[in-house]
């Protein structure tokens, strides 16, 4: 019983797919934030195109 549980614990194989999940993970992660804050520049560009054709905002 003791042999199954060290070799259990040597093995490694279980730990790799647990690193690609937490690597998938982060990189899912950083490319939302990426795209969130392209979206957030593209729409702040677009209202100061807008802003420049329009002329300034009537009172």
């Amino acid at each position: 019983m003791r042999k199954e549980i060290l070799a259990f614990l040597r093995d490694e194989e279980g730990l790799t797919m647990v690193e690609y999940a937490v690597a998938g993970a982060l990189i899912s992660a950083a490319a939302v934030t990426a795209f969130t804050d392209l979206g957030n520049a593209v729409i702040a560009k677009i209202g100061a195109i807008t802003a420049a054709i329009t002329g300034p905002a009537a009172p």
